[in-house]
């Protein structure tokens, strides 16, 4: 069975979804926009896993981008900046700045708790939002093409999407460093960190979607999942990551961002000298408040289920909405484009703790809660 989902969109969908088979299949279909995840999109995509979780006839769900480029490069952060200034401005009621932090997060979760098998295919270009719309699934499929990060120390916000869930569960202090440097992961690396669990060659794709489609899952959808992605499976390669990975250990484990500085400059001394002397670096560059609000994110998630994370993460979103840092970010990363943010407080001496424990009180206007 082919049927197509009547979106009632446009000639052009940003999102397209069929069934293919014994598949649901969605499509993110932005390729100039890098398959950006926009509140239209997800309003589209979380209703149809809800619908198609309770069809018998749909077995597994596969999510891919449209292109070449992207899986998806994350959010549209855009349309939630020009929300948040129009506020500030008097115009508008900034609704978009907390329906799609909102919305989004309970697709986060509908995918962590999806009762079937969810196979993202991470064929480019996979940040932030992408990230959150592939990593909580039960299968991450990279091809040569992926490249994984999550970034958005860089624009004084911080790894959301529950990164302070499985960013906190990676071996040692990878989720660390990757959340605090926002470090970009091809397939070999994102296979060791745990973030992917299969790897298949681009032009093996088709092919695999074919499989998919005619498996026969019985009462074994996952282990039916399994079996078509082994038949296209390849190794991806040796880590980078492996080699640093003691040095990230020994610095990121510390109390403090400050501290993790200290560790790291040590590190400058010894075999891993080039790799620490660059992660210092890469922090200088990042939102102070960001680091630390990012480290608390962390070592508070660790402990906390799923549902737990996101109503912790939608605070901080309300948060970070009200502070300067985000603004000033997406202004020079992508307003203006000079990418020299003038951070502030612009030193994590300045960062107060009253300041980080500002970003997990509850809304004033309603926390996040899940209605199914």
């Amino acid at each position: 069975m082919n049927e197509t989902v009547d979106l009632g969109a446009a000639e052009q969908p940003h999102v397209i979804c069929t069934v293919r088979g014994a598949i649901g299949h969605v499509l993110l279909n932005r390729p100039k926009a890098l398959n950006a995840l926009t509140l239209d999109m997800i309003r589209i995509i979380d209703p149809q896993l809800a619908a198609w979780a309770r069809d018998p006839a749909v077995k597994a769900v596969v999510i891919q981008g449209a292109g070449d480029r992207a899986f998806c490069a994350g959010g549209d952060v855009r349309a939630v900046w020009d929300s948040g200034k129009a506020l500030q401005r008097g115009e508008g009621d900034g609704a978009v700045a907390r329906d799609f932090f909102r919305e989004e997060y309970r697709l986060n979760r509908r995918i962590k708790r999806y009762p079937k098998p969810y196979i993202a295919l991470l064929d480019g270009i996979t940040m932030g939002g992408g990230v959150g719309l592939s990593v909580h699934g039960s299968h991450r499929v990279t091809t040569e093409k992926a490249l994984l990060a999550m970034p958005e120390t860089g624009i004084g916000l911080f790894p959301d999407v529950g990164g302070g869930y499985f960013l906190s569960r990676l071996p040692g202090e990878l989720g660390t460093y990757l959340a605090l440097t926002g470090a970009r992961l091809g397939a070999a690396d994102a296979a060791y960190a745990g973030i992917a669990t299969h790897h298949v060659p681009s032009a093996q794709l088709g092919a695999l979607l074919e499989d998919l489609a005619a498996a026969d899952y019985g009462a074994h959808a996952h282990a039916a999942v399994d079996a078509a992605l082994a038949r296209h499976a390849a190794f991806p390669g040796e880590a980078p990551l492996a080699a640093h990975t003691p040095s990230i250990d020994r610095s990121f484990n510390a109390e403090t961002v400050e501290e993790i500085l200290a560790c790291l400059c040590d590190e400058t001394q010894g075999f891993d000298d080039a790799w620490a002397s660059a992660t210092v670096k890469t922090l200088s560059q990042m939102s102070p408040t960001s680091l630390k609000v990012t480290l608390s994110q962390l070592r508070r998630g660790v402990s906390l289920e799923i549902e737990d994370v996101l109503v912790m993460e939608y605070r901080m979103t309300q948060a970070v909405m009200a502070g300067h840092d985000f603004y000033e970010g997406i202004r020079a990363q992508l307003v203006d484009k000079d990418r020299q943010p003038k951070w502030r407080p612009a030193t994590l001496a300045e960062v107060s703790e009253s300041e980080v424990e500002r970003h997990f009180q509850p809304v004033p206007s309603g926390d996040l809660a899940f209605t199914d």
